[in-house]
């Protein structure tokens, strides 16, 4: 288990590189070309915290942190800040204890997104990772609306050697959850993973949707725990901030799943995510393989993200 996280950690080191290249150049050039700590020092690291994709509200807030430690310790030079200005980053990303309490009981695990986020892709990883824990995987393929949904799925859940219920285009997908709640019941399965709910462009329409299935699952599953997970592409940006926002105005969003933050230089939108919603990150993807999907941890994203080229 060491070994493969220091592999995924070397792999998030790569992927970020871009984001690094667009944030960290520019922040280490600040803090070597300035004398003093003034307003302009401050506004530069602002542009390309901001420029980086952490969002406005997150920028603010770190650099307020950031003004205010140094001058709690009285700092002078400005190279200084280099460690507080990661340790504030760290600290807007902090939600508390992100939990993943829906591995050690029975569960239900909604997985919601737009189509093209590497969402069913996201389901086929996380029934992987469960399955190698040991854990008994049901999967719902209630994403019935995208023609190739269904096909993928199935393939995800042989190559993951779980069991799969629906994956028939057109079919409602709250009738597939129901179906599948009752296999995993009779199975006696830990997690019920549903890929679902694809759409965004009709918020009413989702919204009745993931309701019938809110409906379902608290009616005929009472006793399971429930997380909803939204995946969002980590390639768009602020895009992905205003996706995760009306998600959580829709479904009782529980955490997020960042997908395809390797090649990206927007990778400061996970910053942006867990401080601006207080929504924990809980998975990030910087590959296609199973093991590119690994549990989100703040501070090793900080690290990875400072980390410099010549340390790879």
């Amino acid at each position: 288990m060491a070994g493969e996280k220091q592999g995924f950690f070397k792999r998030l080191v790569s992927g970020l590189s871009k984001t690094r290249d667009n944030i960290v150049s520019g922040i280490d050039s600040i803090f070597s070309g300035f004398s003093s700590i003034d307003e302009d020092f401050y506004e530069e690291i602002e542009e390309i915290l901001v420029l980086g994709d952490i969002g406005i509200n997150t920028t603010n807030a770190i650099i307020e942190n950031l003004k205010q430690q140094v001058k709690e310790k009285k700092i002078k030079e400005p190279s200084e800040c280099k460690q507080l200005l990661i340790d504030s980053i760290k600290q807007q990303m902090d939600v508390g204890e992100t939990a993943y309490e829906f591995e050690s009981r029975k569960s239900v695990v909604l997985v919601i997104g737009v189509n093209g986020v590497g969402k069913t892709t996201s389901v086929g990883k996380l029934a992987g990772k469960l399955k190698d824990q040991n854990k008994k995987v049901v999967l719902a393929a209630a994403d019935t609306f995208r023609a190739a949904a269904g096909e993928q799925l199935t393939e995800w859940a042989h190559r993951a050697g779980v069991e799969i219920i629906g994956g028939q285009q057109g079919a409602d997908p709250a009738a597939v959850v129901f179906d599948a709640v009752q296999a995993a019941k009779a199975r006696d399965a830990d997690i019920l993973l549903c890929d679902t709910a694809g759409r965004l462009h009709n918020k009413k329409n989702l919204m009745e949707e993931l309701k019938k299935i809110y409906r379902i699952l608290e009616r005929e599953y009472p006793e399971a725990f429930l997380e909803t997970l939204v995946v969002l592409d980590g390639t768009t940006g602020q895009n992905a901030l205003a996706q995760a926002k009306q998600f959580a105005e829709v479904a009782n969003v529980t955490g997020i799943i960042l997908t395809k933050l390797d090649g990206t230089a927007k990778g400061g939108i996970a910053v942006a995510i867990q401080s601006e919603l207080d929504i924990p990150v809980k998975y990030i993807g910087v590959g296609e393989t199973i093991d590119d999907l690994q549990k989100f941890d703040s501070s090793e994203f900080v690290n990875a993200l400072f980390h410099k080229n010549d340390d790879n």
